[in-house]
């Protein structure tokens, strides 16, 4: 019998929408890999993840959902790219020393090179390396298999410069990826939409979440609030 190889030790930047999720689910199908907590960067100010606006307590549960632990970078909200690095480095540090040999970071990035290449600059100052599972993937047809695979997700900001406040709050499904107008990408890739997951493979079991109110920021972002229903 050939010896097991070990897997590498993996975190996974974890913003809370469907794209780190999806992230995670093809990271578990492999056997060279081994996803060991999730981070995501919170802004102290309101206390939701920096991009999408999803609670802090929202994230957590998520994390328990997926069966991980979760990191926290906290950043002032509107920080400078400066004061982001030097948060996202203390945070990789903390998991450097919390899992020995841990030194590779996933991000759920599909198409913009740019990004990812500052990605791979930011974290390589540190020393890490940079996996992006799902990078060049047909995003039209990502969408169609994230909603075949069972995940549930709905819309918690939409970038009114690109996609009608209207769509903000809304499930992530066939209907919305039906509805959607020329130009803008099925996954959001370009910043037209963020979502929030409730539901998926990577979830032991679903959230139990509540749509809120919906408002505009800066005269441009809808953000839909979405908290975890009482018990």
């Amino acid at each position: 019998m050939s010896p097991a190889i070990a897997r590498k030790p993996v975190l996974l930047c974890w913003s809370g929408g469907k794209d780190a999720a999806w992230a995670l689910h093809a990271l578990r199908q492999r056997d060279d890999v081994e996803v060991v907590a999730l981070l995501s960067s919170i802004t102290t100010d309101h206390g939701r993840s920096s991009m999408q606006g999803v609670r802090r307590e929202v994230l957590q549960a998520q994390a328990a959902a997926c069966g991980l632990p979760l990191l926290e970078a906290r950043i002032p909200a509107g920080c400078d790219n400066d004061t982001y690095e030097a948060a996202m480095a203390g945070t990789l540090a903390e998991a450097e020393s919390r899992w020995p040999g841990l030194r590779t970071a996933a991000f759920g990035d599909l198409l913009l090179e740019d990004i990812r290449a500052w990605r791979q600059a930011q974290c390589a100052r540190v020393g890490w390396e940079v996996l992006t599972p799902l990078f060049g993937a047909d995003t039209a047809g990502l969408a169609r298999e994230m909603l075949a695979g069972g995940l549930r997700a709905s819309l918690c900001c939409v970038d009114t410069r690109q996609l009608d406040a209207s769509f903000a709050g809304r499930d992530f499904d066939a209907a919305l990826l039906d509805a959607l107008p020329a130009g803008v990408d099925p996954c959001g890739e370009n910043g037209e939409f963020h979502t929030c997951v409730e539901d998926g493979p990577m979830f032991a079991t679903p959230l139990a979440i509540e749509r809120g109110e919906t408002i505009l920021r800066d005269d441009r972002f809808a953000y839909t609030d979405y908290a975890l229903r009482p018990l």
